[in-house]
């Protein structure tokens, strides 16, 4: 086995640890149930495991390294995020509601967004560069092949917490929505949320 088992065993309950923490991937995921209901608040909930497990392999192959030692790659990634967070806000609040429905939001959408807004987050690729190796040895083989183990399991557990927040979410909105204002105040809460991810995205310091 290219992991160590006991090794996979400290992993899991720490990834999960990890996951339960309230995050951007999190708030992102709640939005989008808030928006458009459970379905798509799974498939972003997939879009940010898969935006997750994009980053472990390009930090297994070296490029989350550069882009830890080169502050202006990690600025043009990083203000990439926040604008097309800004583009996800606008377009919540634009979006049109009827009485009795949420904002529609098709699953694709949802997942593409999600991936885009994951992948564009350098955050991501210096967590998996501070949390990955401490597990990883190099000795047992392929360190490309521990990060995608490590990070399946990380990425696996992730899709269920932010799953689970996005059903709940997602059954709320569709059960308080009974007329355009509510609907609205639902798309403007999704708004503010997706905001406040650029704003925190766009004030956080580079780690050094």
């Amino acid at each position: 086995m290219i992991v160590d088992p006991v090794t996979l065993l400290a992993f899991v309950p720490a990834g999960i640890a990890l996951n339960l923490t309230p995050g951007a991937d999190m708030m992102f995921c709640l939005a989008q149930g808030l928006k458009g209901g459970a379905r798509p608040a799974i498939f972003a909930s997939a879009g940010i495991s898969a935006g997750g497990m994009i980053n472990v392999v390009l930090a297994g192959l070296g490029i989350g390294a550069l882009v830890a030692a080169h502050p202006g790659l990690f600025e043009a990634i990083r203000w990439v995020g926040v604008a097309y967070l800004v583009v996800l806000a606008v377009r919540a609040v634009r979006a049109p509601v009827g009485v009795g429905e949420v904002a529609p939001v098709s699953p694709r959408r949802a997942f593409r967004d999600a991936l885009i807004v994951s992948v564009t987050n350098p955050k991501v690729i210096l967590f998996i560069l501070a949390f990955l190796p401490q597990f990883v040895d190099p000795a047992r083989g392929s360190v490309l092949l521990q990060f995608v183990v490590l990070g399946g399991a990380f990425s696996l557990t992730g899709f269920v917490v932010n799953a689970c927040v996005g059903l709940m979410s997602g059954g709320i909105g569709r059960a308080l929505v009974r007329s355009p204002a509510f609907g609205r105040g639902l798309g403007l809460a999704s708004a503010a949320v997706f905001c406040l991810l650029a704003l925190k995205l766009a004030i956080e310091s580079r780690p050094t």
